[in-house]
């Protein structure tokens, strides 16, 4: 039996992190969640999630150097998730 692909959302807003679980786990995805960009790379490294759903504006650091500091040792897709222009 195959396993579920896994999903790591990284966003602080508590509300947005349940529908987008409530969404994929509705597709067969295993989700994983972190209110920071921290806790997103410390995730993602444990984890090894096949998609990164990831927003630009997290409390503790720019989603941007989330990103950065991810491909220095991943090539996992990630989707930016933001209200920036």
């Amino acid at each position: 039996m195959n396993a579920a692909p896994r999903a790591l959302v990284i966003d602080d807003e508590v509300q947005l992190r349940r529908l987008l679980r409530l969404a994929l786990t509705g597709k067969g995805y295993e989700v994983f969640e972190a209110a920071t960009g921290q806790l997103g790379l410390t995730e993602a490294a444990l984890r090894h999630p096949d998609v990164i759903l990831l927003d630009l504006g997290l409390p503790d650091m720019d989603g941007l150097e989330v990103l950065k500091r991810l491909r220095e040792w991943s090539d996992t897709r990630v989707l930016i998730l933001s209200v920036r222009d």
